[in-house]
């Protein structure tokens, strides 16, 4: 699975739990059988080693010595803690290796540091669920189930569907042969985690619809006779059990242009959609000779004889934003396809 997206929260799942495991570890297992004792601190002299944060000039770590008896010898080592309470002069409480007195610990050292690393990370990932469910939940109540208007014929028309470069925020838009936007969805929050928040507008009917759009994500299968699997969710649905669940059904085709792909709903034709460079409009892409030929993912030439538009968009989407080629979120005709869906 790629790193973003539910990629990055799987990370930082397994990153806590190793950070926790290790901080119990540390701190209570690797000095069972420690005795303790009160150590004097002797000396505290900055770090030479340490590389501090460039953007906090307070930014510092020290060398705590302190000094110590076991059974009447004297001993004297370096802290693994550090504390701006620690003074020349203070005392400590340690536990030492009665095996070896060199070896002493704190309880506020590495492992320490790793637990609330850990728990900080978790309580995150709890909280970043709780939020995304809540948003969920939120948006049903506005806006209900999903529904799509009734397909109607009308003149067959030719659209351009268009996605934003260059932008961590990009959107998608339906512009019609005079460049005249007709549908767009419009990116109204951006998180690195849960999903993103947009707008629908159906620019034909004075329409705008809120919608939550999942990271993308890949499944890689690791082998060379299965495809990848590419998906994101609509308002915490499959994106393309959404699709299959409101009668969409996709034949792709390969060609020396690129892919091309026949829309139907219901097993009726809803579109005929090719992939397009950058340069959808056709005097564009006379300008563009030598770039008009390379087909770039979200752009894409549209005919249609459908007047609402709604239903063609989201399936026009799932392509632009996923880089699937068939309608299981699969790369079109490997041996065994996609697994999922």
């Amino acid at each position: 699975m790629s790193i973003k997206g539910p990629g990055v929260k799987i990370f930082a799942l397994v990153l806590s739990v190793i950070a926790l495991a290790a901080g119990v570890y540390m701190t209570f297992f690797q000095s069972a059988g420690y005795e303790k004792t009160t150590a004097t601190i002797v000396s505290i002299k900055e770090d030479p080693d340490y590389i501090p944060d460039p953007n906090n000039e307070n930014d510092v770590s020290h060398i705590i010595t302190v000094k110590y008896k076991v059974n009447g010898r004297e001993y004297s080592t370096r802290l693994d803690s550090d504390s701006p309470s620690y003074k020349v002069g203070g005392t400590v409480d340690i536990r030492y290796d009665p095996k070896d007195p060199l070896k002493i610990t704190s309880g506020m050292g590495f492992g320490l540091y790793l637990m609330i690393v850990g728990g900080v990370i978790l309580i995150g990932l709890i909280v970043l669920t709780v939020k995304k469910r809540s948003s969920l939940k939120q948006l049903k109540e506005i806006q209900g189930e999903i529904t799509y208007a009734p397909s109607q014929k009308g003149e067959e028309r030719k659209l351009y569907f268009l996605t934003d470069l260059g932008t961590p925020k990009y959107g998608h838009r339906i512009e019609d042969a005079n460049r005249r936007v007709l549908y767009e969805a419009k990116m109204t929050k951006f998180t690195l985690t849960n999903p993103f928040g947009f707008d629908f507008i159906d620019h034909e009917h004075g329409k705008t619809t809120p919608h939550l759009i999942g990271h993308e994500e890949e499944s890689e299968w690791g082998l060379i006779f299965l495809d990848n699997h590419y998906t994101f969710t609509l308002d915490g649905e499959d994106i393309w059990k959404h699709l299959k669940n409101n009668g969409i059904s996709v034949d792709s085709r390969f060609s020396t242009k690129g892919v091309s792909f026949t829309l139907l709903r219901d097993g009726e034709e809803m579109a005929f959609v090719e992939t397009s460079s950058q340069y959808v409009h056709e005097d564009d892409a006379e300008q563009h000779k030598v770039a008009s030929k390379i087909p770039v993912q979200g752009f894409y030439r549209i005919t249609t004889r459908e007047t609402d538009l709604d239903l063609l968009f989201v399936s026009i989407l799932a392509f632009a934003r996923s880089g699937a080629t068939d309608d299981r979120g699969g790369n079109y005709k490997t041996i065994f396809n996609t697994m999922k869906n």
